[in-house]
């Protein structure tokens, strides 16, 4: 025969263990890293919005490039080199193959077209390599 220490029973064992089982399931998504903000001016982040906007050109059917011209957002995941930003882009009146879209027009008028976009950016600065996560954009 057993003996149960004062006020602990078999059920309140078995709702206890339920609780730290709840727990340490519940742990990694409680203690996983999240999104913070930071500054545009951040060299990686500058880099990565870069490489959002020339993949966006590169995968929209649209036969004229798109600028930035908004950061709305700028965080970057804890602990990690990945990167969440929204932005907003403009038709300008280059085609895409044009070598300097910084410095080209907006469409203007009726042709003016804005997009608004959420990227997910992941960089290895040391081997160079950006890779998107995840990309969402909408027309505005």
């Amino acid at each position: 025969m057993c003996c149960w220490p004062p006020g602990l029973t078999p059920d309140s064992m078995l709702l206890k263990a339920s609780l730290l089982l709840g727990l340490i399931v519940l742990m990694p998504h409680v203690c996983s890293p999240s999104f913070v903000d930071i500054s545009r001016r951040s060299n990686y982040f500058t880099l990565c919005v870069e490489f959002a906007v020339f993949h966006f050109n590169q995968v929209y059917p649209d036969e004229y490039a798109y600028k930035l011209l908004w950061v709305r957002r700028s965080q970057h995941k804890k602990f990690t080199m990945i990167y969440l930003m929204e932005l907003e882009l403009g038709q300008t009146i280059c085609a895409k193959q044009d070598e300097d879209l910084d410095n080209c027009p907006l469409q203007e008028g009726p042709r003016e077209k804005k997009v608004d976009c959420t990227f997910i950016v992941d960089v290895r600065p040391w081997f160079s390599q950006f890779s998107l996560l995840n990309s969402t954009c909408v027309q505005k």
